[in-house]
């Protein structure tokens, strides 16, 4: 198929100012930038009048890896112009997975990511997931970090505890087999079980595994609130003494007594460039987040695993200290409730139809529907639901979110996780940047808002050959109209599809027409070469 873009601004990707031209496409590829062209010679051509041709966005910190093996269009994504995802965030998720860890680890994940019965689970590594999808087909790109706590489960079970030498190396064997399969990198979630277990140490010597490879350490640091500033010079030391790559995910500071924090988390990161540390961070562009109710219970009662957890939950003694820990605080543990606050932390979504009534609702109304004490609604509801619930939290000021995104380490992200009533970033947290910051409140360029959504991503990263509109370049692209685009979902009403993405092609394959999505399974598993 050989297609012909016309009469369009050509947003390239690299900062630079737009400029009016063609874009020809042939195969899977881009062809000519800029060039004229007889369009008699084209299968079809798309008319751009008064709409900007971009490459296709980057998310750089994505949840879907159960849901494309259910759902390969992913179609959220792709209607807000993500042609490519990144994969295996937090340090939790599908692979490597040995078989006789299977069922442990699917109570685990299925928080973050999802389960269900319907897909093979006896893939045992990265290579074996990524030739799943790949068997099975995905409708856009699909990029793959090794996660922390896969590779944790692996060696140590899910103990709380330090790796003996023997363990560590056999860490070290399992992290270079992921990363020789093709992974872009290596994640963790530090307030998340079981990488919450591992001290700095150990994270320093599975990272300069990943710097061999010239990969990315994406990190869910420790703490996003009270202790952020420590938790900042852990991550950092981590690359100083590793020589990995740093990506902060999800940056932000929460609560209000905490904001105070901004101005010196900025002075961290210039100190680190200036050390000749390769510090860079995503964002999603809102003040309120998402994560798993899970994650509000202390450290402790996840010790073991989600079967755990549930033995915990069922001890009245055990519920009343993880009410006074969450009440006092723990040193160094991110407590949601300090932060957030009872009323100000919503379900978003439940795995069964008992509890359904309780999406949307704060802890403290949930609470007052099943007539408890809102802790002890919380515990059963946890129970009932075998961790499988998702919140959102009001946890910042749009101050910050302007104040970060205009960071020169900074690029977008979504770090959706899909539910009944999920964070409304998951449908339009692109068309949101370019509408709201961009269009409404002109914080930020286009063209440097282009390139943090493209070109900056896919440099981080070492996605090759995408993320720019270059010849022999694969066709990602993304026209959208300047004046129209903006996000349709709120906090309230957030499953709506954004408006102004009028084209949409993956791989040369026009998969959103005039507005209209098309399925198509045009994506491809996406392997970093050495």
């Amino acid at each position: 198929m050989r297609i012909l873009i016309k009469n369009g601004i050509i947003i390239d990707g690299t900062g630079q100012p737009g400029f009016p031209g063609m874009l020809a496409v042939e195969g899977e590829l881009i062809r000519t930038v800029g060039v004229t062209a007889d369009s008699l010679s084209f299968d079809q051509v798309i008319d751009a009048e008064g709409m900007i041709v971009a490459p296709g966005f980057i998310d750089t910190h994505s949840h879907s890896d159960v849901n494309v093996l259910l759902n390969p269009f992913v179609e959220a994504k792709i209607r807000q112009g993500i042609t490519t995802e990144i994969l295996g965030q937090d340090g939790i998720s599908t692979a490597p997975l040995p078989r006789p860890f299977i069922s442990a680890w699917r109570k685990i994940l299925a928080g973050f990511d999802g389960d269900s019965d319907d897909i093979d689970w006896n893939y045992e590594t990265t290579d074996g997931y990524l030739r799943l999808m790949e068997n099975k087909g995905i409708g856009l790109n699909e990029a793959y970090l090794v996660p922390h706590g896969n590779i944790r489960m692996a060696v140590m079970g899910l103990e709380n505890r330090n790796p003996s030498a023997g363990e560590m190396d056999r860490m070290r064997l399992i992290l270079e087999r992921e990363m020789k399969a093709g992974a872009f990198g290596f994640s963790t979630g530090l307030m998340y079980m079981p990488c919450v277990f591992a001290q700095t140490e150990e994270l320093v010597e599975l990272c300069k595994v990943v710097a061999e490879f010239d990969g990315i350490f994406a990190v869910h640091q420790r703490s996003e609130a009270n202790d952020i500033l420590q938790s900042m010079k852990e991550v950092l030391d981590i690359g100083r003494r590793s020589g990995v790559k740093v990506h902060f995910s999800h940056f932000k500071v929460c609560g209000r007594k905490n904001w105070r924090f901004i101005g010196e988390m900025l002075e961290l990161l210039d100190q680190a460039q200036s050390e000749g540390i390769r510090v860079t961070f995503d964002q999603y562009p809102y003040s309120f987040g998402s994560t798993i109710l899970g994650a509000i219970v202390p450290p402790w009662a996840h010790e073991g695993g989600t079967d755990k957890l549930f033995e915990r939950l069922q001890q009245p003694d055990l519920r009343r200290q993880m009410v006074r820990d969450i009440e006092q605080g723990i040193p160094g543990w991110d407590n949601f409730i300090e932060f957030a606050g009872l009323d100000q932390i919503y379900i978003a979504g439940v795995a069964s139809k008992i509890n359904q009534d309780l999406v949307g609702k704060n802890l403290v109304e949930i609470g007052q529907i099943r007539g408890k004490d809102p802790y002890e609604a919380v515990f059963d509801l946890l129970y009932e639901e075998k961790n499988t619930v998702h919140i959102i939290d009001f946890f910042g000021t749009e101050e910050h979110v302007v104040r970060l995104l205009n960071r020169p380490e900074q690029n977008f992200c979504t770090d959706g996780l899909i539910g009944e009533r999920p964070h409304p970033r998951i449908f339009g947290s692109f068309p949101r940047v370019l509408g709201k910051y961009v269009r409404e409140e002109k914080v930020l360029s286009l063209p440097a808002a282009v390139r943090k959504m493209t070109g900056k991503p896919a440099e981080t990263f070492g996605i090759n050959r995408r993320g720019f509109l270059r010849e022999n370049y694969f066709a990602d692209i993304v026209v959208f109209d300047p004046n129209t685009i903006i996000d349709k979902g709120t906090f309230s009403d957030p499953i709506h599809y954004p408006e102004g993405i009028n084209y949409v092609l993956i791989n040369g394959e026009i998969v959103v027409a005039k507005g209209e999505y098309h399925r198509q399974l045009a994506g491809k598993v996406l392997r970093k070469s050495f």
